[in-house]
């Protein structure tokens, strides 16, 4: 198993949700601190991208601000890759509540052997629950200097694993790893699953 950082997103602007989704309970939990207790299990170095880090200091772990303002996602994880201790970095949004331990895992052996380890679900993929390597940080900053955001644009220009659906549902039969908190609609409904059998 390839030694991997975690890098959790803590950016966006939660418009949808009118409130700071990172702070959110689910299950009498802040979203943020379900995020990082579960990646805390598998990763031993774990860093929170965030422009507002006073508010994130009480988790103990360190805190990157944004290189790339403004560059929504993909300025996130080139913030993050570029402060981990590791080769490849974990990396997750913090409103995604439903983790599921052994895909990472399953993921983090993956990635031994690529530059991107990235779940795809009905065609779309995933790309804030997927694994970068450092290698990534040049085609990244090419797109980021070109004013290009898509995550994806930069993928012909590195070893990329997807993880097609049958591989993930035997981890995560429900799919609940990629459920994301956006809208109220999703809180309540991420609330109906934690009470009934989510940790």
């Amino acid at each position: 198993m390839p030694d991997v950082s975690g890098i959790v997103l803590a950016g966006g602007q939660s418009r949808r949700l009118g409130t700071d989704k990172a702070f959110v309970k689910v299950g009498g939990v802040a979203l943020i601190e379900r995020v990082t207790d579960r990646i805390r299990q598998i990763c031993d170095d774990v860093t929170i991208v965030t422009n507002d880090p006073e508010r994130y200091r009480y988790l103990g772990l360190p805190l990157v601000g944004d290189l790339w303002p403004g560059m929504g996602a993909l300025g996130g994880i080139y913030s993050g890759l570029a402060s981990i201790r590791h080769e490849r970095g974990l990396v997750v949004g913090c409103d995604m509540p439903f983790l599921d331990l052994g895909l990472l895992r399953y993921m983090m052996l993956l990635s031994a052997d690529y530059d991107v380890v990235i779940p795809r679900l009905d065609g779309l993929l995933e790309p804030l629950h997927a694994i970068y390597s450092r290698r990534c940080l040049g085609p990244i900053a090419d797109l980021l200097r070109a004013g290009d955001r898509r995550i994806v644009d930069f993928f012909d220009q590195v070893r990329v694993r997807y993880v097609e659906p049958a591989e993930a549902a035997i981890f995560d039969p429900q799919g609940l790893s990629y459920f994301n908190v956006n809208t109220p609609e999703d809180l309540a409904q991420a609330e109906q699953l934690a009470s009934r059998h989510c940790s």
